[in-house]
Order: structure tokens, then sequence, then C-alpha cells
């Protein structure tokens, strides 16, 4: 496992989720308020950044706030990793054409 997958388990989603209800009622509440997450954040005792991104995150998913929700993440990334294997097959494919041409090259010119 590397570091970013277990960063992601850190938190149990059911805290996230809280967490993110909790901005979103003190937002709703005082929009004015800058200080929210941060206060939040403590409260919970997780780090603020990582409730930040939370929140950004919900929003994206929500349709709130531009980006890629986490069904079109997963599609690039299986788009990628099929693109990847594509091309691999397109490299061997074009390297055997290449030595079967040579070897009828050779066939043909004894």
């Amino acid at each position: 496992m590397d570091k970013k997958q277990a960063g992601q388990t850190r938190y149990p989603s059911e805290l996230k989720e809280r967490a993110v209800r909790m901005v979103r009622d003190l937002q709703r509440a005082d929009p004015q308020d800058k200080n929210v997450i941060s206060r939040v954040a403590r409260q919970l005792g997780v780090g603020s950044e990582s409730l930040r991104t939370w929140v950004k995150l919900a929003e994206i998913e929500e349709g709130k706030r531009p980006g890629m929700n986490q069904a079109e993440r997963s599609e690039l990334k299986e788009l990628r990793k099929e693109n990847r294997e594509l091309r691999r097959a397109n490299d061997i494919l074009q390297a055997a054409a290449s030595f079967f041409g040579a070897e009828l090259d050779r066939r043909h010119q004894k």
C-alpha cells in the first residue's frame, strides 16, 4: 500500500461525512464566518486542510463546484489504464510485423 492510499483511510468515512455536515450547517447559520473549517477541525481532532479537502470534494460531487467527481475520476483512471495497455499491444504488434516483414524479405532474396 502506498502513502496516498494509507492517508485516505486515516479517518473513517462516517467522521468525514459528519465533519462536512457540521461545516455546512455552521456556514449556513453564519455565512460570514471564515473560521468554520478550522474550528470544526479542531473540535473533531482532524487536520484543517483535510477537512477543507473533504468539503471541496463533497461540493464537487454535488455539482456545486467545478471539477471531476469520483465516477469521472474512476472512469479517467480506467481509460488511461486501457490506453496504456493498447499502446503496449500496438508496440508489440508493430515489432512483430517488422520482424516477420524482414523475415519475408530474406526469403524472397534467396
